[in-house]
């Protein structure tokens, strides 16, 4: 079962009409338009304890956001990481989380996504409030930028960092409450699997 998947290795999506441009993202995010997923439990699960950096970020509309309080709220919370310009894994992991709420019903109320940008020179707050526009993100969808430095910080302490963008692999981490461990899911899950992984109970 294949786990680890790079940017690099994903070119081969665009033929399956899931990787195409950034352009074709309010197309793609139509809620009647047919798509087939990766998934499948094509992922690993597993649970890790992580300690947050304590660094501050921007939103889509510019404003401070302080990463380690915005991440041990009591709410539960679901992160990736992403890129605007990505063309392979990203447009598939944000087309889950924008349709993840309709799956959990109810209960979305109490989930905050959030997404973090690993290309903060580009993607400015700006280009991720018109990135989000395009996918339809819904108000507790999150996006969010800052320093470079402070990004590669981010992802190392939540073991994502492989050296660039390009390197980048499909991650979806879940935390349900403060003190307990993060759901760590390598590789691609669906709005199906997602869905059932948030409601999974987790043992501390």
């Amino acid at each position: 079962m294949t786990t680890r998947r790079s940017c690099l290795a994903f070119t081969a999506l665009a033929g399956l009409g899931l990787a195409g441009p950034i352009g074709r993202a309010q197309a793609a995010a139509e809620p009647t338009s047919p798509m087939p997923w990766p998934g499948g439990n094509h992922y690993q699960r597993s649970s890790a304890q992580y300690t947050l950096p304590d660094v501050v970020l921007l939103d889509t509309d510019a404003r401070p956001v302080r990463l380690r309080e915005a991440l041990a709220g009591n709410e539960p919370v679901m992160l990736n990481f992403i890129f605007t310009t990505c063309s392979t894994v990203c447009p598939i992991m944000v087309r889950v989380f924008a349709e993840l709420p309709s799956r959990l019903g109810p209960a979305a109320s109490k989930l905050r996504l959030i997404s973090i940008t690993i290309d903060p020179e580009y993607d400015t707050p700006a280009r991720l409030k018109g990135y989000a526009q395009n996918f339809a993100a819904n108000p507790r969808w999150q996006l969010l930028t800052g320093r470079a430095q402070d990004i590669v910080t981010v992802q190392r302490a939540f073991n994502s960092w492989r050296g660039d963008k390009m390197g980048h692999e499909p991650l979806t981490l879940i935390r349900h409450a403060p003190g307990l461990p993060w759901v760590r899911l390598d590789g691609f899950a669906t709005p199906d699997e997602l869905a059932n992984e948030y409601r999974r109970p987790v043992l501390r």
